[in-house]
């Protein structure tokens, strides 16, 4: 798993409507229409958010939000996720699984990290989804930062449309393995 991390925070991508991303951009916070009752999905890869928002052209998605939040809630929530499909090499068997998903507000999806040109490369990426209290936490206690990204994202586009690949990576955040978690962690969300 990689992102961008401080000793306190890590940062997490998302992407909204305008009177979303805009007030939260704007407050640091989200507007009261943001439902707190719907799972929420976060990821510290800004290159798959990009791929999930087109680089912040989808409708819907046109602001893109770096989000910082507390390591502890975040390391909380992995503490508590589960898979959201059935691996036999982590769950007994699917009704274990089924059980576990129904307990927890937290659900790990692996997909394709990309690259510039939103290609699938040959490791994965993690969405965390958050849900209930879950997302209750996320918002009103994990929070300590909001930044629109998005002119970074059109920026990036830009470049990487115009052949610009060099100037187009270096303005990527700087995203690093993230920090080994317990071992029982690690494996029930088959991180390597």
């Amino acid at each position: 798993m990689r992102a961008a991390y401080t000793d306190e925070t890590v940062t997490v991508y998302q992407a909204y409507p305008p009177e979303i991303g805009e007030h939260a951009a704007r407050h640091g916070q989200f507007p009261p229409s943001w439902s707190r009752t719907r799972m929420t999905w976060i990821k510290p890869s800004f290159r798959w958010m990009m791929y999930r928002c087109g680089w912040g052209t989808k409708a819907g998605q046109e602001v893109v939000l770096a989000l910082e939040i507390t390591r502890a809630g975040f390391e909380s929530a992995l503490a508590q996720a589960c898979l959201s499909h059935y691996d036999p090499k982590v769950h007994a068997d699917r009704e274990a699984w089924s059980a576990r998903l129904r307990e927890t507000t937290v659900r790990v999806q692996w997909d394709p990290e990309r690259d510039l040109d939103l290609k699938a490369l040959p490791y994965r990426s993690l969405q965390l989804g958050l849900a209930g209290r879950a997302t209750r936490d996320y918002a009103d206690h994990w929070l300590r930062g909001v930044r629109d990204v998005t002119p970074l994202a059109h920026e990036v586009h830009r470049l990487v449309r115009d052949g610009d690949r060099a100037s187009a990576a270096a303005l990527l955040p700087a995203e690093a393995p993230y920090p080994r978690l317990a071992q029982a962690v690690a494996r029930e969300l088959r991180l390597s």
